[in-house]
């Protein structure tokens, strides 16, 4: 077996990475005495950006490797790009930040320090944004016989047109 088409699985388990961390708290607020103030979930920062993401770049990779399609594996790439653009964004840039507390936990906004400490969110948004990035980046640089090439053999079977054996045309 060789080692390209492990891309497509490579793929599909980016893309169940960052569709699980948006279900997950990506950030605990502490206190400065270590307190729990409060959680904050990935789909409350997001709003479900993500999750959308990856069902598109899983979605678009599929249509790419079943057709063969170079602008699937395009929009698969870009789709892969935005999510880890939200995480360098969004969420990075408040990974352990100290600071008064806001409205994101308290209406009443205290003034205390807290500081937002990383959670299994965070962390498996961290790795299936870059992972997805990498792997369909990788996808779209692929030519649409490659692409045709590394699909399993039961999409490569179902991709094909009614009345065709199997054989490239010359």
């Amino acid at each position: 077996m060789r080692l390209d088409r492990l891309l497509p699985f490579a793929l599909l388990a980016s893309a169940a990475c960052v569709f699980a961390s948006e279900l997950q708290t990506t950030f605990k607020v502490q206190t400065s005495a270590g307190q729990a103030f409060c959680l904050l979930s990935a789909s409350d920062r997001h709003h479900y950006a993500l999750l959308v993401l990856a069902i598109f770049a899983a979605g678009l990779a599929f249509v790419a490797l079943v057709t063969g399609s170079k602008p699937a594996a395009t929009a698969a790439a870009i789709a892969g790009v935005v999510s880890l653009l939200i995480f360098l964004i969004i969420d990075l840039p408040h990974a352990n930040q100290v600071g008064t507390l806001g409205t994101a936990c308290n209406p009443a906004a205290q003034d205390f320090d807290a500081k937002a400490v990383p959670q299994a969110g965070f962390w498996l948004e961290l790795v299936g944004s870059v992972s997805l990035a990498l792997t369909t980046v990788a996808l779209a640089t692929l030519s649409t016989e490659q692409l045709r090439d590394i699909a399993p053999k039961p999409l490569r079977r179902w991709g094909q047109r009614p009345g065709s054996d199997g054989a490239e045309a010359p």
